[in-house]
């Protein structure tokens, strides 16, 4: 084997483990609660540039959680979005503006027919950049006066999320004539 040819193979296994971390070095993560997670995660799964997302709970004192224990209020769990995005493609920012045009941030503790802290308006920041950007976002959709209230979104540091149950995994691509209280405003920040 010649010199060139070890060098092209030593470079091309290079190119080969350094793609997978470039790929992975533009996802990010965001933890979002915003009423019934069914319908957040609707709204989330067909925007260009979200990679996955996942319904679970967090923000709570009991371990492991199921919806029946979340659904009754004693855990101190909210029904929450775990999404995977591109920030090539999507910025935590933007993440942010479709959260506010969602669902109803001046509400507490309720989205349409759902009643309970499990399901308040919540951001759960995983960095101080994070936390830094859900407060410029925030500040931003009140001085838009876009909703007839202020908004009464909480913003605290993430905790650990629980995946919910499979059944509620993509549960409106499963029951598309399921209850869903989520969907864009007509409106922009």
């Amino acid at each position: 084997m010649t010199v060139v040819k070890h060098i092209s193979i030593i470079l091309l296994a290079s190119l080969l483990i350094l793609i997978p971390l470039a790929v992975s070095a533009a996802t990010e993560t965001a933890v979002l609660a915003g009423g019934c997670f069914w319908g957040m995660e609707e709204v989330y799964r067909k925007v260009p540039g979200v990679q996955s997302t996942e319904v679970g709970y967090t923000g709570g004192t009991m371990a492991n959680p199921n919806y029946q224990m979340v659904s009754s209020g004693i855990t101190g769990h909210a029904e929450a979005l775990r999404v995977q995005f591109d920030n090539s493609k999507l910025s935590y920012e933007q993440v942010l503006k479709i959260f506010f045009r969602m669902h109803d941030p001046t509400t507490m503790n309720r989205q349409g027919n759902d009643i309970g802290s499990q399901y308040r308006s919540e951001i759960f920041y995983l960095d101080p950049q994070q936390k830094q950007t859900a407060d410029k976002v925030i500040a931003l959709v009140n001085s838009s006066r876009k909703w007839p209230a202020p908004v009464v979104t909480k913003v605290e540091p993430a905790q650990k999320f629980y995946r919910a149950e499979e059944y509620h995994q993509k549960y409106l691509v499963k029951n598309p004539d399921g209850y869903n209280d989520h969907y864009l405003r007509n409106f922009e920040f």
